[in-house]
């Protein structure tokens, strides 16, 4: 089969097309024959660092929706030409490829009318802002919210979460955005890059500070999440944690980290099979037009270096989609 391959350790720009064996499902897992996959930043993270139990050459991708191909011993889950998606096992090679295997309880179907381009769009960011601000935070309609990032993947599933539930949103993103972010559901956008960020939030929310932060950018821009929290507000942190010290739970806050990145080798099967539970209720939201994948480019096998040196820029809007055939 052909796969975009890492040979080790190393920059996005060493990553080659080549030939590898088609992949055999073991019991309790399937083979996918591959339709769009979606690259994350944290695929350029694993290419830099490396995992100990990969073998080389590696394939990264962890966003992967197709059909099945093939079953496992004891499985009756799945059959072949079932249209799935998943978000992968990052110890395991992944899914730039023609075909990949997954666990069979981390699989999420996807419902018709709905394309494997835009379910492959969901797993990472999808599953990461569902979590945040459904499971962690609590988000309610009577809450205001700091989506930061809200132009990016995370960001902007997350303001789409918040505005379905009905919950005001503030964002942060360039200027060249705030039209794209606010047609996702943002109430308000600031340009982190030419105003006074949390002057801002304070004054729109006329000093009282905002309800709930999804902090989706990096450890600082988190502390200024915890400096507009609101008396008894949270945070949810995907991209660093904010200082944790006395000053921080002062005004009794909730500090949240999400990250998949153990799921699957963590022995916690209920954390695994949630996997597939939030899927499934995310994609339900884009079955019923409720949530935009948010596609903005879609690419080639080959095209997929360049995307992941586009993500290391950290000014991509939306979501980028490899389509495999």
């Amino acid at each position: 089969m052909k796969a975009l391959l890492l040979d080790k350790i190393g920059p996005v720009c060493d990553l080659r097309i080549g030939e590898l064996p088609v992949p055999e499902p073991e019991a309790g897992e399937i083979r996918v024959r591959v339709r769009a996959v979606s690259p994350n930043p944290v695929d350029y993270k694993l290419a830099g660092r490396g995992n100990p139990n990969w073998s080389w050459p590696h394939v990264l991708g962890l966003d992967v929706a197709g059909e099945v191909d093939a079953v496992g011993s004891d499985v009756d889950a799945w059959k072949a030409g079932d249209r799935v998606f998943y978000h992968g096992d990052l110890s395991k090679p992944g899914g730039f490829a023609e075909y990949a295997v997954t666990t069979v309880h981390t699989t999420a179907r996807v419902p018709d009318g709905v394309s494997f381009k835009d379910a492959a769009a969901i797993p990472c960011a999808g599953l990461t802002a569902y979590e945040a601000v459904v499971r962690r935070l609590n988000v309610q309609p009577d809450h205001i919210v700091w989506m930061q990032g809200g132009a990016g993947g995370v960001g902007g599933f997350g303001v789409q979460i918040c505005a379905n539930i009905g919950a005001t949103v503030i964002t942060t993103a360039s200027e060249r955005n705030h039209e794209f972010v606010k047609s996702l559901g943002a109430s308000h956008a600031i340009d982190y890059s030419k105003e006074d960020v949390v002057a801002r939030i304070m004054e729109i929310t006329g000093g009282r500070g905002v309800d709930r932060v999804l902090g989706a950018v990096d450890s600082a821009t988190s502390d200024q999440g915890v400096e507009v929290l609101a008396f008894r507000g949270g945070i949810a942190s995907v991209a660093g944690l904010p200082t944790l010290n006395e000053d921080t739970f002062a005004g009794a806050y909730s500090v949240h980290r999400v990250a998949y990145g153990s799921a699957h080798t963590s022995n916690n099967r209920a954390a695994q099979v949630d996997l597939a539970r939030m899927a499934e209720e995310m994609i339900a939201l884009v079955a019923e037009g409720k949530v935009d994948p948010m596609v903005q480019q879609v690419i080639g096998l080959e095209d997929i270096p360049d995307a992941l040196a586009q993500l290391q820029t950290r000014h991509v809007r939306g979501k980028i989609v490899a389509e495999l055939g």
